[in-house]
């Protein structure tokens, strides 16, 4: 159990970082981040911050040596970044991100144990591609095996006609068989140092344009019916990567059952209402979970929930949303250039108390 006034080292700069750290002050913990050059919003929550590439070894083993634990806040900080730190420090193993970091390799390891994806194919030549469409068929989505997220490296395939004109992007891809559902959700948890395991309700999501706008509580009888299925698999990923912390996974509610659409091995999106409308919220969890901690309860405290992203230049006038009926809560990030489609902050939207 990680003593107060120990340093909890955060691999990456953003409001996620920047959300986790302010739980992590609240629970008497020291916060440094590390992430190169960019808008760092995380920072402002850090008792310190190493602004340096991720390959700078001198940096590195200075942040190293300030840590008592380093956790990371997205899944793309590179693998050789993360085994470059001390394996003691780390609070979970850097498979999850060796999984996750790759959109074929993350397929076919939620396949193996159990979860059912879309049909896939990996796309690596226009051959390659060419023998995708004649399998899975149209409609389908090409993707970048790596990076791209909020709809970026991403092409629909509606038609042969229309994939005849997409050029590859001269990177390993994924091609997916387009998925009819009635809607998308995720299923959140958290995994304590012991295997210890707790959920919180899983939203329903709306996305626009590839990214999440809005998450909704209650998600409704198709998601609910499904969601112990999802669950069920989401805890096997978590046990066979030996994971601490939050692990999110999404799914597509379809006709047959849950289907599987990615995992993220961190906090979430998805899961931001839990600050104003959970027991405990996912930020505190996961610094609970990667310190050593007694995990906090999941439990919905409200009838109703809605979670809403703030994008672009909306953040310029969201101090109005503050003078709306029902008591919003406004969560701004902090970034200084709004620009269309960066998600600038959240608000949420909580109904009657549950007792």
């Amino acid at each position: 159990m990680l003593p107060p006034g120990s340093t909890i080292g955060i691999l990456g700069g953003g409001q996620l970082g920047r959300m986790m750290a302010v739980a992590a002050l609240q629970l008497g913990y020291r916060v440094i981040g590390f992430a190169p050059e960019g808008d760092n919003v995380a920072a402002d929550a850090c008792s310190g911050f190493i602004t340096a590439d991720w390959n700078n070894a001198e940096a590195l083993s200075a942040f190293a040596a300030a840590c008592d634990v380093v956790t990371w806040e997205f899944e793309n900080v590179p693998v050789s970044t993360v085994q470059a730190l001390p394996s003691p420090l780390l609070a979970c193993p850097v498979k999850a991100l060796e999984v996750a970091q790759d959109r074929f390799h993350e397929k076919h390891f939620a396949a193996s144990l159990g979860g059912s994806p879309a049909p896939y194919a990996r796309v690596e030549t226009d051959e390659d591609f060419a023998a995708a469409l004649i399998r899975i068929g149209t409609p389908g989505i090409l993707k970048t095996a790596r990076e791209g997220y909020d709809g970026k490296g991403q092409w629909r395939v509606r038609s042969e006609m229309e994939a005849s004109g997409i050029r590859l992007p001269g990177v390993p891809c994924v091609y997916e068989g387009f998925v009819t559902y009635e809607t998308e959700f995720s299923v959140i948890l958290v995994r304590g140092q012991d295997g210890s395991v707790k959920f919180w309700d899983s939203t329903a999501n709306l996305h626009e344009g590839g990214m999440l706008a809005r998450s909704l509580l209650p998600a409704g009888a198709v998601v609910e019916a499904q969601v112990p299925a999802a669950r069920e698999l989401a805890a096997k990923v978590a046990a066979e990567l030996r994971y601490v912390g939050v692990l999110t996974l999404e799914f597509f509610a379809t006709r047959e059952g849950p289907v599987f659409n990615e995992m993220a091995p961190r906090v979430h999106n998805s899961g931001h209402w839990t600050i104003e409308g959970a027991a405990t919220s996912q930020f505190e969890n996961h610094i609970r979970a990667i310190c050593g901690l007694p995990l906090g309860g999941t439990k919905t405290r409200f009838s109703s929930i809605e979670m809403r992203n703030i994008v672009g230049e909306e953040a310029l006038q969201a101090h109005t949303i503050l003078a709306e009926p029902g008591e919003p809560h406004l969560h701004l990030y902090g970034k200084r250039e709004a620009r269309e489609g960066r998600k600038m902050g959240h608000i949420t939207r909580v109904g009657h108390a549950l007792k």
